[in-house]
């Protein structure tokens, strides 16, 4: 069954971004090695990408072309807007998950934002987490979980340490609150 996968990099202070939406700071840490911390394979794993529209108006603010054009991609958003060539536009996560969890394919990545990703948590629809905590504190910003989250209890299937400092942790829900521990 196709897993979402809330995947994103978070500062040691809980950001991931600041509070412009800015995330620069991810290439403030020396990667001599230029490693890229698992997201090559990561990538691989995933056909499909959710994200909110603040996230989406960020990546089309790079300047590049859009990184993700052999994904099927979906950006959350109370206004409506007509598609585009890469993206289409929703309201309705749930009438979205509904839809993409009864299709065959691969794994869901949930990009974020903080709003989105408290949505999808508060609705029990993030089936793993992988955490890439950068070793910066950027001192204020944009947290990982916005506006309320439900408490959660999450278990650490694996970690990960890169050269750069990076840690890479892979959460799954706890869904049965009695059970303790991996």
């Amino acid at each position: 069954m196709r897993k979402v996968i809330l995947s994103l990099a978070v500062s040691l202070d809980g950001y991931i971004a600041k509070p412009d939406g800015d995330v620069e700071w991810l290439k403030k840490v020396p990667n001599p090695d230029k490693t890229d911390h698992g997201f090559n394979d990561f990538y691989k794993k995933i056909d499909t990408t959710i994200m909110g529209n603040n996230t989406y108006k960020e990546i089309l603010g790079f300047g590049i072309p859009f990184p993700f054009p052999d994904k099927e991609n979906y950006v959350i958003s109370r206004t409506a807007h007509p598609p585009t060539k890469f993206v289409s536009f929703t309201s309705d996560i749930s009438g979205l998950m509904a839809t993409l969890k009864k299709k065959k394919g691969a794994d869901i990545w949930l990009i974020g934002g903080g709003q989105i990703n408290t949505a999808f948590l508060n609705r029990g629809l993030i089936d793993e987490l992988l955490i890439r905590i950068v070793p910066i504190v950027i001192g204020e910003g944009l947290p990982l979980f916005a506006n309320k989250p439900d408490e959660t209890i999450f278990r650490l299937v694996k970690t990960e340490a890169f050269s750069t400092g990076t840690i890479q942790l892979t959460y799954q829900p706890n869904r049965n609150p009695g059970r303790q521990g991996p």
